[in-house]
């Protein structure tokens, strides 16, 4: 079976189906708002939807990275951990939107071509294991997670600035 089939078919195609499905999650909590919504404090959280859209773009764009060529790749471009959760001077949320989809299209593209089961060692973090390594499977699965919690987060957000729901 080529890998193309396993796509439409296979593991990759259900892993590809829930990120996709909780990216769509987070993107809809964004919908119909202006930049400044987007940009604006509504709990005691220093997030906001648009940081909250940034950051997911950037962990998902590093850990892709990392699935390719392992820690040193995913820490080859500096990272502004506080900036990533607001949004900058300038910064849309139509820009935001865009990086999201050129990340999330990069991933997607990788998940049809990566083998699952290679592995990388984590690099030194005090939340990571020592000496752990990560497949590229385990990588994906915490895309997910990620990906879900911080739509979850998005939503409370949303409900405070507007009443709007992702469901109900």
């Amino acid at each position: 079976m080529s890998v193309s089939d396993q796509v439409r078919t296979g593991e990759r195609a259900d892993l590809l189906a829930v990120l996709q499905r909780h990216r769509g999650f987070l993107r809809h909590t964004v919908r119909d708002l202006t930049d400044e919504q987007a940009a604006q404090r509504s709990t005691a959280s220093e997030l906001c939807l648009g940081g909250l859209l940034k950051h997911v773009a950037v962990t998902e764009e590093r850990w892709a990275r990392f699935a390719v060529g392992g820690a040193e790749a995913m820490q080859s471009t500096p990272i502004d951990w506080a900036g990533q959760f607001r949004m900058a001077e300038g910064e849309t949320l139509a820009g935001l939107l865009a990086e999201y989809d050129r990340v999330a299209a990069g991933t997607d593209a990788l998940v049809t071509t990566l083998d699952l089961d290679a592995s990388h060692p984590l690099p030194e973090a005090p939340w990571f294991e020592p000496g752990a390594a990560w497949s590229v499977r385990r990588v994906l699965l915490h895309v997910i997670a990620e990906t879900a919690q911080h739509a979850g987060h998005a939503d409370v957000i949303r409900e405070s600035i507007d009443g709007a729901k992702t469901m109900g």
